[in-house]
């Protein structure tokens, strides 16, 4: 069963299945017409490796967690952002955690063992291939350390990007823990939340 996925291609209409139990929503103004985003092949891998598969929507429709939220018909907190930082030591990590929260700069220094920044589109496009609203912990380098906050755990299901800003992989906790090898902590402000 297909249905229109929204996009054209040299005046051709691109097609994408139906899935039930996801409804993509229209939210076009974050949209470029005719932009077609396809999962990068090291994350398919993984996900395929696993028994997963990611529910793919409209270029750009995902890219925040609050329109991944939308997209998905599921509340902001169940949206596993991933952040990517930059260490003094000139190290990199990734911190995946809920998107409707903050994350304790203190608490990432303790944890990395570092003082760290917030990682720039180029340093995480280099990092690990992918773009802003689509950075993901599946198929990146092994050297990258991944922390994972625990209070997702709270959620039946969690929903981190596929490495397009218009994706979401539903999956349990303790998948994303055991397909990322991440270290589980707590990394937020005191339950500080986004606006």
């Amino acid at each position: 069963m297909y249905a229109f996925a929204g996009a054209r291609s040299n005046h051709r209409m691109i097609y994408a299945p139906v899935r039930p139990w996801l409804t993509p929503l229209c939210i076009s103004h974050r949209l470029s017409p005719g932009r077609v985003v396809v999962i990068p092949d090291k994350v398919r891998s993984v996900l395929d490796a696993n028994g997963l598969r990611a529910a793919e929507f409209d270029a750009g429709s995902t890219a925040t967690s609050v329109l991944a939220a939308q997209q998905l018909g599921v509340t902001v907190g169940q949206i596993a952002k991933s952040l990517l930082f930059m260490g003094k030591d000139g190290k990199v990590f990734m911190v995946v955690a809920p998107g409707d929260k903050r994350l304790s700069s203190a608490k990432l220094k303790a944890a990395a063992g570092v003082k760290s920044r917030m990682a720039s589109p180029e340093e995480a496009m280099a990092a690990t291939g992918f773009g802003l609203g689509g950075v993901c912990p599946f198929g990146i380098d092994g050297s990258i350390r991944i922390f994972i906050d625990r209070s997702l755990s709270q959620y039946a299901t969690i929903y981190p990007a596929a490495g397009t800003d218009s994706s979401g992989v539903p999956m349990t906790f303790d998948q994303l823990v055991t397909i990322t090898g991440g270290a589980v902590g707590d990394f937020l402000n005191d339950e500080t939340e986004v606006p």
